[in-house]
């Protein structure tokens, strides 16, 4: 292993640094902070589901700030196209008088790049995301170009039901490490808003981490040991999601269509291996893998009429597998 222990804790109180500051801007939403954290620290993608006006923009432009890395924006609207989001090549004249393809690039050419709202944008547009998604490079007319490092796509979406909105293809979802649900805040955080926001104190926001020092956090994630025994776990969980199975439990096969493929066990290793990165150990422990399920695993598990109908959700259905599959105990 190439880090101490030591680095392992000295990491660990960086990022409750990072945290700390965060929350001198942004009111409550503790486990969106994490998640989103842990998700960047995973080196991966983070989709951030909520009603409008809940602060996931402005989380994401914090984080950006604290981490001191490059940001865009890109607000997704129904006529919003392709090109806008990767860049295009125009046609300039030189000094010599001749002319050329000189590339623009798009605002996806940054280290975060926030795709704000990016249900309401029509699903070709949408797809537009999935080479820098899931490459890391991006193709215009035959010429591919690799994106900055790091590099994460952090999206905000309003919930399906509302008007206006176009469900993700089931690629682009899996594509995301995690989705993270970003519920309304307390009474007495929403005090605290209030105080903030509407006197005349500005917060300023200090950069806690640079590029390196991000790079190295992300190293050392993938270094983070797993034992034989939290990688089965995990397996067990993945594979539980699958109601086809003779020896599904229940529930799963009561109410889901399909569930988890390869993608979601290594998400839910990666992220169980950042949240133990985040608490200053080395190994991934079963909390860990509990704790992540439910955000690596709600976007890759559809239910089926019957589950919809009833009332239920993903998270429910997640919950029942957490209670019933144990470690060291094979399904």
């Amino acid at each position: 292993m190439a880090f101490t222990e030591q680095q392992y804790v000295e990491m660990s109180m960086k990022l409750q640094q990072v945290k700390e500051e965060i929350h001198r801007f942004i009111v409550g939403q503790e486990e969106a902070i994490d998640y989103t954290l842990y998700a960047v620290l995973a080196d991966g993608h983070a989709l951030l589901e909520g009603l409008p006006g809940l602060g996931k923009t402005m989380l994401i432009r914090t984080i950006s700030e604290v981490l001191d890395l490059s940001f865009s924006r890109i607000q997704f609207t129904p006529d919003l196209m392709p090109a806008d989001i990767t860049g295009t090549s125009m046609i300039e004249r030189t000094a010599d008088g001749k002319q050329q393809f000189t590339f623009q690039p798009g605002p996806i050419f940054s280290q975060m790049v926030l795709a704000d709202e990016i249900n309401r944008a029509t699903p070709k547009t949408q797809s537009a995301l999935l080479e820098a998604m899931g490459e890391k490079t991006v193709t215009i007319l035959g010429d591919t170009k690799r994106m900055a490092k790091p590099f994460f796509v952090l999206a905000t979406q309003n919930p399906i039901e509302m008007e206006g909105t176009y469900p993700l293809p089931e690629a682009q979802m899996d594509r995301f490490l995690c989705k993270i649900l970003v519920p309304y805040p307390k009474k007495s955080e929403l005090m605290e808003i209030m105080k903030r926001t509407t006197g005349a104190q500005e917060i300023g926001l200090q950069k806690i981490m640079d590029t390196e020092v991000l790079i190295e956090a992300q190293q050392m994630v993938k270094e983070i040991l797993v034992a034989d025994e939290m990688l089965e776990f995990a397996t067990d969980l993945v594979v539980a999601t699958h109601p086809e199975r003779v020896d599904a439990i229940d529930e799963v096969k009561q109410y889901a269509m399909y569930g988890s493929g390869p993608r979601g066990l290594q998400s839910l290793i990666k992220l169980a291996k950042a949240r133990a990165l985040m608490n200053g150990r080395f190994h991934v422990s079963v909390a860990d893998i509990k704790s992540v399920a439910k955000p690596v695993l709600r976007h890759r598990m559809l239910l089926n009429y019957e589950g919809e109908a009833s009332g239920k959700t993903a998270d429910d259905v997640i919950d029942v597998i957490l209670e019933k599959v144990q470690q060291g105990v094979s399904k």
